[in-house]
Formats: structure tokens, sequence, C-alpha cells
């Protein structure tokens, strides 16, 4: 069974950082959102080293001390589906490493949430759009994972304001 992307602002852990992961099998790109959840920035690219036998290894323990770096209230790993909505073959990588990822946070002393997000083209956005700013292929292979977190977790960030907004409008939702 294919997992289904995660919704924004349903039980939205409030203001705070996000981290987004794209997840490739080579790399995984790396995002944070400023504290009031508008920005989407690039954080840097993680060379990918743990596999699905493997035991946790230095891109897991990366990714748990930017978390505490940044002080990060959620985490949004992108979840690779086909313009049609199926899971890709790149589906297990995604999960696997979110997995990994709840599983060491769950001995943290504060819950932090690890959702799954939609990220149908993000990289091919995420590569548009460095093209159009002069980047070389070549040279955007090092960017180009950090370029689609960003537009993993912006998109996130978008639909959570969103969602927050129409709540306030129907005074559903407090202060955040």
């Amino acid at each position: 069974m294919q997992p289904t992307p995660d919704k924004p602002g349903r039980d939205d852990p409030g203001r705070g950082r996000r981290l987004a992961l794209d997840v490739g099998t080579v790399r995984i790109g790396v995002a944070v959102s400023d504290r009031g959840c508008i920005l989407a920035t690039p954080v840097e690219t993680i060379s990918r080293e743990t596999m699905f036998d493997d035991d946790d290894k230095a891109d897991i323990d990366r990714i748990l001390r930017l978390i505490n770096e940044y002080d990060v209230v959620e985490v949004v790993i992108g979840l690779p589906r086909t313009l049609k909505g199926k899971g890709s073959s790149s589906v297990k990588h995604a999960t696997d490493i979110a997995s990994r990822v709840s599983r060491r946070l769950a001995g943290e002393e504060k819950l932090i949430p690890v959702r799954m997000a939609d990220e149908r083209l993000t990289t091919v956005t995420a590569t548009q759009a460095l093209r159009a700013s002069g980047v070389k292929a070549k040279a955007g292979r090092t960017i180009i994972d950090q370029a689609a977190a960003v537009e993993i977790l912006q998109s996130w960030l978008d639909e959570r304001n969103n969602y927050l907004q129409a709540c306030d409008s129907a005074n559903e939702v407090g202060d955040y």
C-alpha cells in the first residue's frame, strides 16, 4: 500500500521552524523555514550513506543535528509521486529516511512530528529555476537537492498558512 501525503495545518505544532528533506538515492537536500513559517531557504546537501539494510550512518546523524541546531518543531519529507498521484520508485527511500528520523526523534524530550509532503514536480521546478538563473546543469547538481527541498517546504508553508487563515476566518483556531 502506498503512503499518502500529510496535509499541512492538521495537528499543527504552532510557530517555529520547519525542516524539509528531499531524499534521493545519492543526496539529501535540506531546507529550513524562518520561525514565522513564511519563507523556506536552502541549508545544505547531505551525502546519502544509509541504505535500507544499514544501521543509521552519518547522514541520519547530520539530519538530527540540524533539527536540534535550528530548533525545529516539524520535519517535512518529500513523498515522490507521479503526476497521477501514484507512488514512484523513490517512495521507499523517502519513507525509510522518514521512519529512521521519527524513530530517533522518539527518544527526544519534545515530540517533533515527521510529515510526508506531496513533492510532485519539485525537482523539475527547481531545475528550471536554476537554469533560468544561469546555473549550469553540472554545477547545479550540488544544489538541486537543496532547491527541491526549498520547493517542498515552501509549498508546505503556503498550504499551512492558507489552512490557518481559513480556520481563523471560521474562528476555529486561536492565536499562532
